[in-house]
C-alpha cells in the first residue's frame, strides 16, 4: 500500500496515543459537558485558527452530536473569510467571548493544535477572567517547539496547555504533517484535523455515557438527511434556537 498505509499508520498512531493518554482528561471534560446539560446551560467551543475552526465546525449541529453546542465563528477565524485572518489579533477575544455569551460557571473548550496565536492566548486569558472552567484540545510538543517572539505568536509568548484548566494533548507533532516523501524538504498529509475531530466526538460519546448512566435523556441530534430526523430536532432547534447564534430554523 506504500504511501497510503503509511499514513494510515501514523493517523493510528495518534488516535492510539489519545485513547491510551488522554481518557482521564476527555473524561473530566465530558463530566463538564454532562454538568452543563444538566444545567440547561449551552458548551461553548472556539476552534481559534483556520483550519482549528473545524474542531468546533465537527461538534456544531452534527448528527450523533449535542444540541446545546455554541460555536463561536467570529468573522476572519476560518480560510472561507479570513480577509483580513483576525487569529493573530491582539485583544479582540474578549469581545467574541462576549458576544457569544460565555459567562461564570460555564465551559469553554478552546481547540488550537500549536496553541500559540493572539485569539487562542487572549480566549484562554479572558475565559478564565469571567469564570468559565477552559479546556484546551491542542498539542503540547507542537507549542514547545516554537520559539518565542515570531509573528505566529502572542506577544506574551504564553501557550495554552500551560494556561487552560483541563489540556488533552492530541499528540500531534510539531508542523503537523506526519509523511516525507521522495526527499522533499517539507513533511506531506496533515494529522490535526483528524485527531482534533477523533478527540471531540469522544468527548461527545462519553458525555451521553455519563447521562445515560444517570437515566437522563441527553439532547443529541438526528441526521436531518433520513426518513424523522427533522421531526426528532424539531425540540432542540425550539430549544436551543433563540440562545446558539449560529443555529438556524428548518421546520
Amino acid at each position: 500500500m506504500g504511501v497510503l498505509q503509511d499514513y494510515l499508520d501514523k493517523v493510528s498512531d495518534i488516535f492510539r496515543a489519545i485513547t491510551e493518554n488522554e481518557e482521564g482528561n476527555i473524561t473530566r471534560t465530558a463530566e463538564l459537558a454532562a454538568k452543563m446539560i444538566e444545567e440547561d446551560r449551552l458548551i461553548h467551543v472556539f476552534g481559534t485558527g483556520a483550519h482549528s475552526i473545524m474542531g468546533a465546525m465537527e461538534v456544531f449541529w452534527r448528527a450523533g452530536g449535542l444540541a446545546n453546542i455554541n460555536p463561536l465563528f467570529p468573522a476572519g477565524i476560518s480560510l472561507m473569510d479570513s480577509h483580513p485572518n483576525i487569529e493573530r489579533t491582539t485583544g479582540l477575544a474578549r469581545s467574541v467571548l462576549k458576544f457569544y455569551g460565555v459567562r461564570k460557571g460555564d465551559l469553554l473548550i478552546l481547540v488550537n493544535i500549536n496553541g500559540i496565536n493572539a485569539i487562542t492566548i487572549d480566549a484562554a486569558v479572558f475565559g478564565k477572567e469571567l469564570g468559565a472552567t477552559v479546556v484546551a484540545i491542542t498539542s503540547p510538543a507542537f507549542a514547545k517547539s516554537v520559539p518565542p517572539n515570531i509573528p505566529a505568536r502572542h506577544p506574551n509568548n504564553k501557550n495554552l496547555h500551560d494556561l487552560a484548566d483541563i489540556v488533552i494533548d492530541v499528540h500531534v507533532p510539531a508542523g503537523d504533517a506526519v509523511l516525507s516523501i521522495g526527499g522533499l524538504p517539507q513533511k506531506v498529509a496533515a494529522t490535526s484535523t483528524l485527531a482534533v475531530c477523533f478527540t471531540a466526538n469522544s468527548i461527545v460519546a462519553k458525555t451521553v455515557e455519563i447521562l445515560a448512566k444517570k437515566g437522563l435523556k441527553p439532547p443529541v441530534w438526528t441526521s436531518a438527511n433520513i426518513k424523522g430526523g427533522d421531526e426528532a430536532n424539531k425540540e432542540y432547534l425550539e430549544k436551543y434556537l433563540p440562545r446558539v447564534h449560529h443555529l438556524y430554523p428548518m421546520f
